[in-house]
């Protein structure tokens, strides 16, 4: 990369430390820190969220569907539409009346209001390793965009480059530096797809033409993509806009249901179609690149067995003159970052307040427990990026975080808000039962039938496991 290139980078990274250094002046409890005083606007919040949920994970990962299979890849994020709008209708009524009667700081905390306290445990530990894994994946995606783009850098030290930065900056300033770096951010991000990535991207591979004749012509419909594969989508992305701790966060910082309500729509649009054919159109753009052979020059003469999550780095590398490459890696660091730090939030969250709270909070002062706060948000940071080391693919990781955090939580969810006389006991098998099924088949991959995915069969563990022992619960008790 270029010394320009590599100096707007640089200058990029610092200002973002910057924001996190400035907030961590301005929180003085935990409120500040993980709710950002409950008072946020409907824009921020809702970019913000959009941010988080897409983010440099799934742009990075739809960029490999565009690469794999065209405009179809698409439809993923349209299940991200379905969830923001469901839940804008049927959970943010509920929870935001909650949080203000409450003062609600986490997720599982609604267990502990609706069940008890060993069940918001582990509703706590559950989502802590959901958001641990999906931190790693964040880290993963900006490690390959790194090695792709800097000559000579490798993937184990891009890894490091990247965790350190998202790690200390959102040590340092909490909700509020994330959500106002994710405004930045994604404003970055918008702008770099816009007016650098996708039209240099359409002129140097040829334009429409060059695209017909290079691609096979399912690569330009939007039906090639098997059913099984829409299902799994479905099944795994919806339900996390009912479990995921970052979208609770959110909601308790909005200073009303009203705003929470818009926030939501504002990031469903944005979701799709406006990110998903953004990502999807890059990542075709690589594969038309890599079969015109424009990939030879950075060494990769052989694209048959290319990672396709690597076809967009590679063709930006290869686009883009020096300065506007800069601007771009900056664009997508920044949505990499923008999910990577709410997952941190997160995972900081659930065990700060669920999981080990009783020890923690019990005659310490504020400033204390903020401290406690920012210093395990770091070892979770850390261990995240261990994580990284270990993994290879954005998206696969991506899923399977949410996978667990669905099959343990979304049902449990789901019966507090609308049948409130569920019991304890059926709320945390249901979690235990749903959770361990989805990670043993995952773990031992099983062939499962029809090609469903693992949560599928997850969800419904708990569903049943949760009707018999309410029932016998019940019967029980009579």
């Amino acid at each position: 990369m270029h010394i320009i290139d590599l100096t707007i980078f640089i200058v990029y990274m610092i200002i973002m430390l910057g924001v996190g250094f400035f907030f961590l002046r301005k929180n003085k409890s935990t409120d500040d820190y993980y709710v950002g005083g409950r008072n946020m606007g409907a824009w921020h919040i809702g970019l913000s969220v959009v941010a988080t949920d897409v983010g440099g994970g799934f742009s990075i990962g739809l960029g490999g569907l565009g690469f794999a299979m065209g405009l179809s890849g698409s439809w993923m994020l349209f299940t991200g539409l379905i969830g923001a709008w469901l839940a804008a209708v049927f959970l943010i009524p509920k929870v935001h009346k909650l949080s203000g009667e409450v003062q609600l700081l986490t997720f599982p905390q609604i267990f502990a209001h609706f069940y008890n306290g060993k069940v918001a445990l582990l509703a706590g530990i559950i989502s802590a390793i959901g958001y641990i894994g999906f931190t790693s994946s964040q880290i993963l995606a900006g490690a390959k965009l790194a090695s792709a783009s800097f000559v000579d850098l490798d993937l184990n030290t891009a890894l490091l480059i990247m965790g350190v930065i998202a790690i200390v900056y959102t040590v340092m300033g909490g909700i509020k530096a994330v959500i106002y770096t994710d405004t930045i951010q994604w404003i970055i991000l918008m702008g770099g797809l816009i007016f650098i990535g996708i039209p240099i991207g359409y002129i140097e591979i040829g334009g429409y033409e060059a695209i017909k004749a290079t691609v096979a012509p399912e690569f330009l419909q939007f039906n090639n993509v098997k059913w099984q594969t829409l299902v799994n989508w479905a099944i795994t992305i919806i339900p996390i806009w009912f479990v995921g701790m970052t979208l609770y966060q959110r909601i308790y910082s909005c200073k009303d249901e009203k705003t929470a309500k818009k926030a939501w729509f504002i990031a469903g649009l944005f979701e799709w179609p406006i990110m998903a054919l953004m990502g999807v159109m890059l990542g075709l753009f690589g594969r038309v690149a890599a079969d015109q052979g424009m990939f030879e020059v950075l060494g990769y003469a052989d694209v048959s067995n290319l990672d396709a999550e690597l076809g967009l780095p590679l063709l930006l590398r290869r686009i883009l003159p020096v300065g506007l490459l800069g601007l771009m890696m900056s664009a997508y660091f920044s949505a990499i970052m923008s999910t990577a730090d709410s997952c941190l939030m997160a995972a900081s969250g659930n065990l700060l307040t669920d999981v080990f709270g009783r020890w923690l909070y019990t005659g310490k002062e504020t400033k204390v427990i903020l401290k406690y706060g920012q210093w395990l948000t770091l070892t979770i940071g850390i261990v995240a990026l261990m994580l990284a080391l270990y993994m290879t693919d954005v998206l696969e990781l991506m899923l399977y975080s949410y996978a667990f955090m669905v099959s343990g939580l979304f049902v449990p969810i789901l019966a507090a808000l609308y049948y409130p006389k569920g019991s304890s006991q059926a709320a945390f098998l249901s979690m235990l039962i749903g959770g361990t099924t989805t990670l043993t088949l995952i773990l031992v991959g099983v062939k499962l039938p029809l090609g469903l995915d693992a949560n599928i069969y997850g969800i419904m563990a708990s569903l049943v496991t949760f009707i018999i022992t309410d029932k016998i619960v019940k019967l029980n008790k009579t």
